[in-house]
């Protein structure tokens, strides 16, 4: 870090340019704070990640040029079979 005593404006700044100075650095900071706001924002958050669970999805059963990837598909249905199957067979017994 530069050492602030060791930089001495040629000029002096006046009072305008040191209030737009001012202002110009509230701007920025204000629209810092509503990004922060949006990105930080439940639903921003959820879609997002639909977002991401929706690419991963298609990533897994699809090939690049966009085919479906039949294989990959029946093993994702069987699997839901089989996590059905086993719900229903626990219910039959508890």
């Amino acid at each position: 870090m530069s050492d602030m005593s060791d930089q001495r404006p040629s000029q002096p700044k006046s009072v305008d340019q040191i209030e737009a100075d001012i202002a110009a650095a509230r701007e920025r900071l204000a629209g810092t704070v509503d990004e922060l706001h949006t990105r930080t924002a439940p639903q921003e958050i959820a879609r997002r990640q639909v977002q991401s669970a929706r690419e991963k999805f298609t990533e897994a059963t699809r090939t690049p040029t966009g085919e479906l990837r039949t294989e990959r598909v029946a093993a994702l249905a069987a699997a839901a079979v089989a996590l059905i199957g086993l719900g229903a067979i626990r219910r039959r017994r508890g």
